[in-house]
């Protein structure tokens, strides 16, 4: 394989080089001068002129699919999810920027580590190939490693990151020994190219235990269950803006890999990958609202609401025609959104920084609206949309994933979206009652003062603005979604449905 390329062949990743070579700028001040306004400022200016990139490429008229070195495909559902990436890592860059003014110790290099894992997660969704799939998500999990413990004073934060190094290692482990067994009967690294020697293999035991171990670590990363026991401790360790960035810009990535990965190799046409598919879901979603329904930690309780909620999403997944793909694609649009302004009113309670504890108790809770009112409706916003109430964002994205489930006749699925959704509403409820309460008489945590007109409190803001605009309005992103296309012989015989 030749890998001479000139400038103009690389130019499709050209959203990916504008936020390494923010990473590297953000450096480079480091270095001179430490000033965390400066350095903020220019890690937001960098995922800004990604983003705006992305916008003209998107919605110019002249874009074109373009295949970089036969490793990256850069189509339209890259740049989607790119956008997404994006959106979620400026919402984090800005919820920290409050949360640690005060932070003793260095805090300008968390800007850099945050910008290397979300230039990594921008190659994710591109890949299509197993030795990109395996580099970019390393190069999106590393720094999340140091994301975690940044806070390393906070005995939690330490065992956040340490938790989230082992567990992902071990991830990483069954990824390489997947792709070991693949490419030892197709030959080929490459999910496009190893499609017609794939199915061909389906019968040997041991590709599918390759695609199985490859889908394992998947579930890993996205938290799904059975592999989810290092999610609560890890969100509940983790400082609140960096639980935000591991809730949606990682999660994103990895979905999006992920389903390239299922359409683009074959994969999903095998029976058994379906079979292990729908066990993995249906844990997921009674794992993960079970278990929420007894936490009094409000991060414990959004951690073990998104292991319901990939499950959820694995459905759409499964229930996969041409149509669906673009359900998918507005479930996650409408999870990022919801999780951002669930994360960052925790972040907005949780700052200036405290080295003690975070606002994560829902006793902390107790009568924010006789404070707060409108930070209180943000959070009753994303409350509502994640237990999926009509005129909310969640409500827009359930509706989709059951009416993909209906459409291809999986009632056993529908009916668990439905069951999960109703156990939700029990916990999500209850975040709200609390906050409705009397309040105490001296609160242990609250935001400060002005919060809604500082970077962060503006990000949730336009957030929950969002869950309402689209719970009321979906059209634009329902059809940006179905635009999204994956170039694929997969995709092209379930758009022929």
């Amino acid at each position: 394989m030749n890998f001479t390329m000139s400038f103009s062949e690389l130019m499709p990743l050209a959203p990916v080089m504008i936020v390494a070579l923010t990473a590297i700028v953000v450096m480079i001040l480091t270095a001179i001068k430490r000033n965390h306004n400066l350095i903020a400022t220019a890690s937001v200016v960098g995922l800004n002129l990604a983003a705006a990139y992305i916008l003209l490429s998107l919605f110019g008229g002249a874009f074109a699919p373009a295949n970089v070195m036969g490793m990256f495909m850069i189509d339209q559902f890259t740049l989607v999810y790119q956008l997404l990436i994006l959106v979620a890592a400026l919402a984090c860059c800005t919820l920290s920027h409050a949360y640690i003014e005060s932070y003793k110790d260095n805090r300008e290099e968390l800007y850099i580590l945050m910008l290397s894992s979300v230039a990594g997660a921008m190659l994710m969704v591109a890949s299509s190939h197993y030795a990109s799939f395996f580099i970019s998500l390393e190069l999106m999990s590393i720094p999340v490693y140091g994301l975690l413990a940044y806070t390393h004073q906070r005995s939690k934060s330490l065992e956040a990151g340490v938790k989230y190094l082992v567990l992902s290692a071990t991830a990483s482990a069954m990824l390489l020994m997947g792709m070991a067994y693949i490419y030892a009967y197709t030959g080929s690294l490459s999910f496009y190219d190893s499609v017609q020697a794939l199915m061909q293999n389906l019968h040997q035991p041991l590709v599918i235990l390759g695609i199985a171990l490859i889908i394992f670590a998947v579930a890993f990363k996205l938290s799904l269950a059975p592999f989810h026991k290092w999610t609560p401790d890890v969100y509940a360790g983790a400082p609140a803006p960096i639980a935000t960035f591991l809730a949606t810009a990682a999660k994103v990535a990895t979905i999006g890999l992920f389903v390239r990965y299922l359409l683009t190799s074959g994969a999903i046409l095998q029976e058994s990958v379906i079979t292990l598919l729908t066990i993995i879901a249906v844990l997921s979603i009674v794992v993960g609202n079970f278990l929420a329904v007894r936490q009094v930690n409000l991060k414990r309780v959004l951690a073990y609401s998104s292991i319901a909620h990939f499950g959820y999403l694995l459905i759409g997944l499964i229930s996969l025609t041409y149509a669906s793909l673009g359900n998918v694609t507005v479930y996650v649009i409408t999870y990022v959104l919801t999780t951002i302004g669930a994360f960052g009113a925790v972040a907005l309670m949780s700052s200036p920084y405290n080295n003690t504890s975070e606002a994560e108790s829902l006793a902390e809770y107790r009568g924010l609206f006789w404070r707060r009112p409108v930070l209180t409706a943000v959070l009753t916003v994303m409350m509502l949309s994640l237990a999926g109430i009509p005129l909310t964002a969640g409500f827009i994205g359930k509706f989709l994933i059951v009416m993909a489930a209906v459409t291809t006749q999986h009632w056993f699925l529908a009916a668990m979206i439905i069951v999960g959704s109703g156990i939700g509403l029990y916990y999500y409820l209850r975040v709200m009652v609390v906050m409705y309460m009397t309040p105490p008489e001296t609160p242990k945590m609250d935001a400060v003062d002005h919060w809604g007109q500082r970077v962060g409190g503006i990000m949730v803001l336009l957030a929950a603005l969002a869950v309402l605009v689209i719970g009321v309005y979906p059209d634009p992103i329902i059809q940006m979604a179905l635009e999204a296309e994956i170039l694929s012989p997969i995709h092209f015989m379930l758009s022929q449905q």
